[in-house]
């Protein structure tokens, strides 16, 4: 049984919408027309291909849903297109996948100029299209069904940390994880569905897509997010249920509030990376409870939500029936000791208890990345699924995230987890967005420094006195904590898929920060004015770069100085 290809077969008897969204509404009968038309086409085009890959380089449009159902129903290969990458990048991720064929609309068209493609290309809103798909017009449900094992997706990963990698899904893969979703949230023929995260990541095909379609239920879509036209479209659509990643939650909380915020249809969001601050204030704004997941594109190790779980807790076991996680160290593999509080919550044990998460149970669900067995070796060591996350796991059991394995910092031979500084910081009142990262300390290890992005702009040292007010009336941190620089942003830089890219602000460093207001708290200051800080200027670069070369560490501050383009 092939429960995602029964699902779009199921949409023939629809009577309310399958699709909704920008000036369409389009049935189930109508979208299962339109899907076997598109199946049938692939099956002759992608016929005599080494392997049968469509590119999807397309927003979030009737089209992209058409060609991913008609893909399931055909035995085809989605891959997922960027459509924010540019020149050789995206030509890299067209050939690394071996797509045969591409299927693209007229205002994306620019991307692929200059571009030496030696694949069709198939523009959906062209006289061409059209043509090509009208003797497919009346075409029906293919004969045969492809299995479960098929592989329907090569969703790639976020490319916040490096090069993206190609993630392999198959069509059973992404149903077993769709009506896990549907299950637990309840998800019926009678919900719609806002997707306004993009199509060609997994978390709305994973998260929306795939439980909305197993359920029955309508998909209301947004060509691309807009913080200021998400309520209205929730309104238009009555749609209770979305998907979120934590930073299209800030933009939603930075625009204007209003009396009526409330007056909605939402009941649930689902993502992953909101934060305690911002989920709390979302549900007081909107009267809609975000629920926080943790897993990942891969699918080796999903940890499942609970509505009991404490504050700052993810979940306390795995999605799988078969899940066996732990928390150890990423080099023998030995399990890390609980995490414990104090008091104020202060994780008192972090040095012992912070390791990598690992799911014991050999493969879980992770099915490869394409062409890259050594970055798949990697997931896959010694039997286990390693994530490459930190977390810590409580005495009670549940598991707290701890950053990404590039999210670890060591202050004075301390080590500390940036996503712990993150959700302090974050309860900042005039910080719309923060992000915390590594950059290297003149003497030994690293110093903290983060990048905020205000809710409004204001005199400088007011800002600083501001900031060193607020941090210090925060009980839980931790005396390595405080940022050594502060780096006002105009815009948070995000990826593709509205996660905060962290790569370019850890190269710029106090280097290369353009206009932005830098804050910092000098060197040797007496314990007294600890947590004063003031503007960052020419004269303490250079002795920064002095202090640097004293201790032979300037190899440190001379590497990747290029701004961000």
């Amino acid at each position: 049984m092939n429960a995602l290809v029964e699902a779009v077969l199921a949409q023939h008897g629809r009577e309310r919408p399958a699709l909704v969204g920008e000036g369409f509404a389009h049935s189930g009968r109508e979208t299962l027309r339109a899907v076997c038309a598109r199946a049938a086409y692939l099956g002759d085009r992608l016929a005599g291909a080494a392997y049968p890959h469509v590119g999807l380089l397309l927003e979030n449009t009737p089209a992209y849903v058409w060609w991913l159902e008609a893909a399931a129903l055909a035995g085809a290969t989605v891959v997922g297109v960027n459509p924010t990458r540019r020149g050789a990048d995206l030509l890299r991720d067209l050939t690394h996948t071996d797509c045969a064929l591409l299927v693209t609309e007229a205002r994306l068209l620019p991307l692929l100029a200059d571009l030496p493609l030696a694949i069709p290309v198939l523009v959906v809103d062209s006289p061409e299209a059209a043509e090509a798909l009208t003797p497919y017009a009346d075409a029906g449900p293919p004969t045969t069904v492809p299995a479960p094992r098929t592989r329907l997706l090569l969703t790639f990963t976020s490319g916040s940390t490096g090069a993206p990698k190609a993630v392999v899904c198959s069509q059973g893969r992404l149903a077993r994880a769709g009506d896990k979703l549907r299950e637990q949230y309840g998800l019926t023929d009678a919900d719609t569905g806002y997707a306004c995260m993009p199509l060609f990541h997994g978390n709305a095909l994973m998260g929306l897509w795939a439980p909305l379609l197993l359920a029955g239920g309508t998909i209301a879509l947004r060509r691309r997010f807009s913080a200021t036209g998400f309520l209205a479209d929730v309104r238009a659509y009555r749609a209770g249920y979305f998907t979120y990643v934590g930073r299209a939650v800030s933009y939603v909380l930075a625009t204007p509030p209003r009396p009526d915020d409330a007056e909605n249809p939402l009941r649930l969001g689902f993502g992953t990376e909101a934060g305690a601050v911002d989920a709390a204030r979302f549900e007081q704004r909107f009267g809609c409870r975000l629920v926080e997941g943790y897993g990942s594109s891969e699918g080796g190790c999903n940890l499942r939500q609970d509505p009991a779980a404490p504050p700052g807790a993810v979940g306390r076991e795995g999605s799988g029936p078969y899940d066996d996680l732990a928390v150890v160290d990423p080099e023998t593999g030995e399990e890390r000791p609980r995490s414990r509080f104090d008091a104020a919550g202060r994780l008192v044990n972090g040095e012992e208890a912070i390791g990598e998460l690992v799911n014991r149970t050999a493969r879980a669900g992770f099915e490869g990345y394409w062409r890259n067995e050594r970055a798949g070796a990697a997931r896959l060591r010694d039997g286990w699924y390693w994530t490459g996350d930190l977390f810590h796991r409580d005495a009670d059991g549940w598991f707290r995230f701890a950053g990404r394995s590039a999210d670890w910092l060591r202050v004075d031979s301390e080590n500390l987890a940036v996503a712990d500084i993150e959700n302090i910081l974050a309860r900042w009142d005039s910080a719309a967005a923060v992000a915390v990262y590594a950059v290297p300390d003149p003497v030994a290890g690293d110093q903290v420094m983060a990048a905020v992005e205000l809710r409004s702009t204001g005199d400088p040292l007011a800002l600083a006195a501001e900031f060193a007010g607020f941090l210090g009336e925060q009980r839980d941190l931790g005396t390595k904590m405080p940022p050594r620089f502060l780096r006002v942003v105009a815009r948070m830089p995000v990826t593709a898929t509205h996660k905060t890219a962290k790569t370019g602000l850890r190269e710029e460093r106090w280097d290369a920060v353009g206009d932005d207001l830098l804050l910092w708290r000098p060197y040797g200051r007496a314990a007294g004015a600890e947590l004063e800080y003031r503007p960052f200027t020419g004269a303490d670069r250079e002795k920064l770069a002095a202090l640097f070369a004293e201790h032979g560490r300037s190899e440190l501050i001379v590497r990747n100085r290029m701004p961000r383009p």
